[in-house]
């Protein structure tokens, strides 16, 4: 349309482009019984003239097109068009009007262009969620379109959606996408100018019906208007009509409003020259301020002095400290001095007693050693005078038994020995049955054991059962009350001292023991994003829950000391030292992406960076999956390569699974990132409930064990009595067997042997007693050997302790001197502390004394910036102070009285501003209205030209129609009454009268017809024509030469 319009705007009327065709070809597709047929005219006929040759190098005739899902058609196509006319033959519903349409709406048209429907989704195959349609226009000649990017053809793909939605790809020959926008469409459509909601271009079956049927002349008037695209023309031209009169209406109110501008500029300039008499109060107040600026600078200054005569006062009075220091350092010197020399002589007197030392013990050792070989020769006097003894008693005793045997009678029965032997034989047979008593005992004895034993292991076993059920019902009590205290406190969760430490951090960085308030608990400082991951969040973090962050190991080790007030050692909450962030770490590259599962920091909202970048320290959970099924993720981390920087997972149920193993969770809840509180809490109590019950069972098992254990070990004593009984009997027996085996018969007595053994005893008795002489001897010798050396020893031992007394005295007097040496040193170091305080006031006021040198500078320079000449102010800056402000209340009354000057001045400049450029565009719009209604003036001329021209040209290309076949016609234009009529004498030449074409025959008002459109087709260009069901415009004998053909 914009080629169109330019066109039009240069009065110029369009060049006919004569386009003529060297072959006529028929693309015919029939099927029996066939009953509708398409036709399609590529290229310009021209002045239907056959011996005028087109040129193949046309742009925009359609070369092909194919269809899919489109309408009820799940594939139609590709359809390949020759450069003539080309006819599409088939059954009803076999697709001939399909791909009119589809050529409509694939070049851009709207659905009710078609006559098939009013939405674009209508024509989507139902069952299917897009339709496809793709057309190829040529593009050859001086007239191509960007051959550059698209060769010799065009593609024009576009696929509907369900919803209605378009989606453009304009492709080049080799099928290389260069497009998607309408607007590249639109241009090539103008550039081969192609409308397809022109019924000339298109004409389709609808249109064709209504325009055959319709008798009326203002229809065939509108049909040659909108098929010329007159009607577009004169609709334009209306429309600028219309704008122009809103315009000159506007125009006219805007004059009305530049009067009302005018008058309040006339009323701003006023009041922006009676501003006159603020000015001086203005300049007076810029005055003040700078004098304001330098009389802080002087206030300063004054300030400064007494700070440096204070500081030159302190250091003069540093003397007096380092003269008591040093005075104190003189004496601590001289008590030191002292205390060496008395310690050198303690040191002699320790020496001398040292070289003594080890002669006492050598004196000692001779003492002991002596003492022990006294010892040992009065053991060998006893031995000897205890031999003699025995050898007197032995000679007294063999005297006897000699006189005893001089005096008995050897006899002998051998009755005595058969009874011995019968006792002996029936011993035995009490003997064996005593052993088989014995070993039935012990047996049973055994049994007994084994089942002690194993009633031990039993207790032992539901013992341990029995306590690990007490600690974990236990532990759900205290966790139970831990639950119900955090009804009211969310801290006890985490311990019921948390919230007194937390108090007490509180009170402590209040006081300024931390440099950065610690943060804590970590699991208090953060929420879930999925509550049903918390126990794998919790079974991930663990200690880390009840941990704190500390910024510097200083507030550590205060934060340690506050800890031990509310834990054990053993129980303490970790602390984590790291240098506090307030941006969280970037953990784009190393954190794990998975498409169905997150990550512990995905599942985690932290709102502190402090605790974000800890966890991501100490437990990496930007690495780390929760998963929710065991399956599942044994199936990613095992079963398949793990997700890239994944290095473990967290099941739901708690579970930890790493590549190659996999832990179980020994927990089956969140014990502290759960989640409704009251619910947690009626679980617990069930829980406790049914540990409760099992530890009664428990209970009354082992009673039970026990009172087994019990009467086992009553029965076990019971036989083990037995069985000494039967010990005792069988040790009786055996002895008595044994003195009976042991009865000799007597042997006759040789005394001769007993007198020489009293002999030899006698002997031994006489050298017995020389040796106990001897050990007499031996033994006074070593008793005055023994008592010399002790006498040594005690002397010597008497010299040390001589030596020590002496030492005694002069160790009181080395520790008094160590006192006062401690007196000295404590006097010089209460100096040096007072000395030390003292540095630290003069310290303190030189850093006063460099606040207030630096404030001077910052007041310097901003005055310099207010002011830069130094101005010397008497007053003080409180009344030069008092006195802007009195003045700035009186220019705030002016400037009530008056107005604000600045916003009095901008409304000034404003107004006047807006009154020009309004005046202006007023000016401009009136000039260009006048050249609008000249340009209109002609355009509209040029329209009334161009129409006649073309009413002319269709004249004429009917009348040429007509003749072809002998027929003489005549087409009248009202366009006042904006009518067509036409009459038609269908032969005998001039003979016969011109009637309308109601009164034709059929075959003759479709041959009329069919020259008027002919004649519309050869006015205006077109690369293509459509008509849909073309055999209606044709008689019957034409038709029936076309089939046969």
């Amino acid at each position: 349309m914009s080629k169109r319009k330019e066109e039009l705007s240069e009065v110029t009327l369009p060049t006919k482009r004569i386009k003529t065709e060297n072959i006529k070809e028929y693309d015919t597709q029939e099927a029996n019984g066939s009953n509708g047929k398409t036709a399609t005219t590529n290229g310009q006929s021209g002045d239907c003239l056959p011996n005028l040759l087109s040129n193949e190098g046309d742009v925009g005739i359609i070369e092909s097109i194919s269809l899919k899902n489109f309408m009820c058609h799940a594939c139609l196509g590709p359809f390949k068009f020759g450069p003539n006319v080309n006819f599409v033959v088939g059954n009803n519903g076999s697709g001939k009007s399909a791909v009119l349409a589809a050529l409509i709406v694939g070049l851009g048209g709207k659905a009710v262009a078609t006559n098939r429907g009013y939405s674009i989704k209508g024509f989507v195959k139902n069952g299917q969620n897009s339709a496809d349609i793709s057309i190829t226009l040529r593009n050859r000649g001086p007239d191509a379109f960007k051959p550059d990017k698209y060769g010799e053809a065009v593609i024009v793909e576009q696929r509907i959606s369900g919803d209605g939605i378009r989606q453009y790809r304009l492709k080049s020959h080799s099928g290389h996408l260069v497009s998607t926008k309408k607007e590249e469409l639109n241009t090539i459509l103008d550039q081969f100018n192609i409308q397809v909601d022109n019924p000339v271009s298109i004409l389709t079956q609808e249109m064709s019906k209504h325009f055959l049927q319709s008798k009326s002349e203002a229809d065939k008037y509108k049909f040659f208007m909108k098929a010329t695209q007159l009607e577009q023309m004169r609709d334009d031209y209306s429309y600028i009509m219309q704008t122009k009169a809103l315009t000159n209406e506007k125009i006219e109110k805007q004059d009305e409003n530049l009067l009302e501008l005018k008058d309040q500029v006339k009323e701003k300039e006023d009041r922006y020259k009676s501003l006159a008499s603020l000015n001086e109060l203005q300049e007076k107040l810029e005055q003040l301020k700078n004098q304001m600026a330098w009389a802080l600078v002087i206030e300063v200054e004054k300030h400064l002095q007494p700070v440096k005569d204070r500081i030159k006062t302190e250091e003069s009075r540093r003397v007096k400290y380092d003269q008591k220091v040093e005075e104190w350092q003189i004496k601590v010197n001289e008590t030191e001095e002292k205390f060496k020399e008395v310690q050198n002589q303690l040191q002699r007197i320790t020496e001398e007693a040292q070289v003594l030392r080890p002669q006492c013990t050598t004196l000692k050792e001779d003492v002991q050693g002596k003492n022990k070989a006294c010892k040992e020769t009065e053991a060998t006097f006893h031995r000897y005078r205890t031999q003699l003894k025995q050898l007197e008693k032995d000679h007294d005793q063999l005297q006897r038994r000699i006189e005893e045997l001089r005096n008995s009678v050897n006899q002998s029965s051998e009755t005595d020995l058969r009874e011995r032997q019968e006792r002996i034989g029936s011993l035995q047979e009490q003997l064996k049955a005593l052993m088989d008593q014995e070993a039935t005992t012990l047996q049973q004895l055994e049994q007994f054991q084994h089942a002690i034993s194993k009633s031990e292991e039993e207790q032992e076993k539901l013992g341990r059962e029995e306590q690990d059920v007490k600690n974990s019902a236990e532990s759900r009590k205290e966790q139970l009350e831990i639950l119900k205290a955090s009804r009211t406190d969310q801290l006890k969760r985490f311990g019921a001292t948390m919230p007194a430490l937390l108090e007490a951090i509180e009170e402590a960085h209040k006081q300024g023991r931390f440099r950065k308030k610690p943060v804590g608990p970590i699991g208090a400082c953060f929420r879930l994003k999925y509550p049903e991951l918390g126990l794998a969040v919790e079974s991930c973090l663990k200690a880390l829950l009840l941990s704190f962050c500390c910024d510097n190991y200083r507030d550590e080790r205060v934060l340690q000391t506050l800890m031990t007030r509310y834990f054990n050692s053993g129980r303490r909450p970790q602390i984590n030292v790291c240098e506090f962030e307030n941006q969280m770490y970037n953990v784009k590259e190393r954190a794990v992406r998975h498409p169905d599962f997150p990550t512990v920091l995905d599942a985690l909202e932290i709102d502190n960076p402090v605790v974000a970048n800890c966890l991501i320290d100490m437990r990496g959970i930007e690495k780390i999956l929760l998963i929710s099924s065991n399956s599942r993720a044994r199936q990613i981390m095992q079963q398949q390569k793990p997700p890239w920087n994944c290095k473990e997972a967290f099941t739901a149920a708690g579970d930890q699974v790493f590549t190659n193993r996999y832990y179980s969770s020994e927990m089956d809840r969140a014990r502290y990132l759960g989640g409704d509180v009251e619910f947690e809490i009626s679980q617990l109590e069930v829980e406790v409930s049914h540990k409760m019950v099992q530890v009664s069972h428990f209970q009354q098992q082992l009673r039970s064990i026990e009172e087994e254990i019990r009467i086992n070990e009553t029965q076990m004593k019971m036989k083990q009595m037995q069985r000494r009984k039967i010990q005792e009997d069988v040790t009786k027996i055996k002895l008595e067997i044994t003195d009976l085996e042991n009865v000799e018969e007597p042997q006759s007595v040789d005394i001769s042997t007993l007198e020489e053994e009293v002999q030899d005893i006698w002997h031994r008795i006489e050298s017995g007693k020389n040796k106990l002489e001897q050990a007499r001897n031996n033994m006074d010798e070593h008793r005055k050997i023994v008592d010399e050396a002790e006498q040594k020893y005690k002397e010597m031992k008497e010299k040390i302790n001589l030596i020590a007394e002496e030492a005694d005295p002069i160790k009181d007097e080395l520790s008094k001197i160590d006192t006062e040496v401690g007196k000295c040193k404590h006097h010089k170091r209460h100096y040096e502390e007072k000395k030390k305080e003292h540095l630290d006031e003069i310290d303190k006021l030189k850093e006063n004394l460099g606040s207030k040198q630096k404030v001077l500078e910052e007041n310097t320079a901003k005055a310099k910036q207010i002011y830069a000449e130094r101005l010397e102010v008497t007053r003080t800056a409180k009344s030069i102070d008092v006195e802007i402000n009195r003045l700035r209340e009186r220019i705030n009354t002016e400037q009530e009285r008056h107005g604000n000057k600045e916003e009095i001045t901008r409304q000034y400049f404003d107004v006047l501003e807006t009154y020009k450029n309004v005046k202006s565009q007023i000016k401009n719009l009136k000039k260009f209205m006048q050249l609008l209604d000249k340009i209109m003036e002609e355009r509209h001329k040029a329209y009334k030209m161009f129409r006649r021209y073309i009413s002319l040209r269709c004249k004429y290309y009917f009348d040429s129609m007509l003749s072809q076949r002998g027929y003489h016609g005549k087409m009248s234009f009202d366009h006042k009454n904006a009518t067509l009529s036409i009459a038609v004498q269908p032969g005998e030449g001039d003979k016969a009268a011109l009637s309308d074409m109601r009164s034709l025959s059929g075959g003759e008002r479709s041959f009329s017809t069919v020259c008027f459109i002919l004649s519309l087709w050869d006015t205006m260009e077109s690369p293509f024509r459509c008509l849909d069901e073309f055999d209606v415009y044709m008689v019957r004998l034409c038709l029936g030469s076309i089939n046969l053909s």
